[in-house]
């Protein structure tokens, strides 16, 4: 099962901390939410595998700190 672990403010970020996560060998889907009108723009959730979350989570955390 997939689970949302952050959701990014625009499609930009969404890349970014996906490739992030893929570098460390993680599975990862992009949703985007929100109205379709506001492409790149919109809000997007970050998903992974339930198993990897709690990782997914820290690196992403991590991430943004830096």
């Amino acid at each position: 099962m997939w689970t949302v672990i952050y959701i990014a403010p625009n499609k930009l970020m969404a890349e970014k901390y996906k490739a992030i996560l893929t570098e460390e060998g993680m599975l990862v889907q992009l949703r985007p939410i929100g109205s379709a009108h506001l492409g790149d723009h919109a809000s997007v959730e970050i998903l992974v595998p339930e198993s990897e979350a709690e990782e997914a989570h820290e690196i992403i955390t991590g991430a943004i700190g830096s």
